[in-house]
């Protein structure tokens, strides 16, 4: 397998009344053809602003890129054109937004939206397009999908939208699709489903996939490796099973304590991490999890660290590392 995408060093700003928000701060990442990235973090830390990057979504204003590289097949497509970018966008690389009622269009029938790209990007005519639609609706388990194709977005429940949402993201057959809180407001049951479709779908396409999600569980049953972000930064990265066996950064130790376990007792509390995320407009000096950690020494007040190797292709950005010793198995996390 070769490396599909590279991010290197991008940031995006957001400008606000109370001044710039770091939104993203120099985060760097890639993914391999055909393997599935989680982006895991606390809500603001920057991750579906990372991907949103990726397809040059950001709204300006007030958002703007204002630096690094996204080299997807050998381009960066921030130096493309509007046009260069509609191509990929829909067609190489797609996006599953996490609340499908508002990325679909209430006034548009589910046929049509479905057809729409592939007319875009495939040039199919309307007769070929709608039997390409009805195939994707059945591939992600929507019955009488061919009856189903003149239906409009409310006459689906949310797990059947969220499907649909699949189909239409994998209906160009991307090489990489961007899953920003797929399961978000669905019941325990149907988000099963709709991981299980994606990981199958991942399989059977070779589609590569990052998986954005505060879920712990589900990055430990369907990623590859793991990203953790905070604060705009990736602070740890490793193959999964190492950063759930040998979690290095104390956020990523956090995060961890504070998820139900299946060998848990029942007099076993859950831990909270302490105190609140950063504020990206007037950000601390030195490490932004330095005011929550419990390992903090007057180095990481000052300075802030950068990525170090942990172990093999295992990365942790922490000045006192190498005296963590990870307090809890990490064995037992479910979904």
């Amino acid at each position: 397998m070769g490396t599909l995408l590279q991010v290197k060093n991008l940031q995006t700003q957001f400008n606000t009344e109370e001044g710039v928000v770091h939104a993203v701060d120099g985060v760097t990442f890639d993914v391999e053809e055909g393997e599935t990235l989680g982006l895991v973090g606390e809500s603001g830390c920057g991750k579906s602003v990372s991907a949103l990057s990726i397809l040059r979504l950001i709204p300006n204003p007030p958002g703007k890129i204002v630096g690094g590289e996204i080299i997807f097949e050998g381009h960066d497509i921030l130096k493309m054109s509007e046009e260069e970018v509609r191509h990929i966008r829909g067609n190489r690389i797609a996006m599953v937004f996490q609340e499908p009622m508002t990325s679909l269009n209430p006034v548009l029938t589910i046929g049509r939206q479905l057809t729409e790209a592939l007319e875009l990007h495939l040039k199919m005519d309307n007769s070929q397009a709608r039997r390409r639609a009805t195939e994707l609706l059945d591939m992600v388990g929507i019955p009488a999908s061919s009856a189903r194709l003149d239906d409009y977005p409310h006459q689906f429940s949310g797990g059947m939208r969220q499907r649909v949402m699949i189909a239409m993201a994998l209906s160009c057959n991307p090489k990489l699709l961007l899953a920003d809180e797929p399961t978000t407001a669905l019941d325990v049951t149907i988000q099963a489903q709709i991981l299980e479709i994606m990981a199958r779908l991942s399989r059977e396409l070779g589609t590569a996939v990052v998986v954005i999600t505060h879920n712990l569980g589900v990055v430990a049953r369907y990623a590859d490796r793991v990203n953790v972000m905070y604060a705009g930064k990736v602070v740890e990265t490793a193959p999964a099973d190492e950063l759930y066996a040998n979690p290095r950064h104390p956020y990523t130790i956090g995060l961890l304590k504070s998820v139900p376990r299946l060998d848990q007792g029942k007099r076993d509390r859950l831990i909270p991490i302490e105190g609140v995320p950063p504020d990206l407009v007037h950000r601390p000096a030195g490490c932004s999890f330095a005011p929550r950690c419990a390992y903090k020494i007057d180095k990481c007040l000052t300075e802030i660290p950068a990525l170090d190797s942990a172990g093999d292709k295992h990365h942790a950005a922490c000045w006192v590392m190498p005296t963590i010793q990870t307090p809890i198995p990490t064995s037992g996390v479910t979904s």
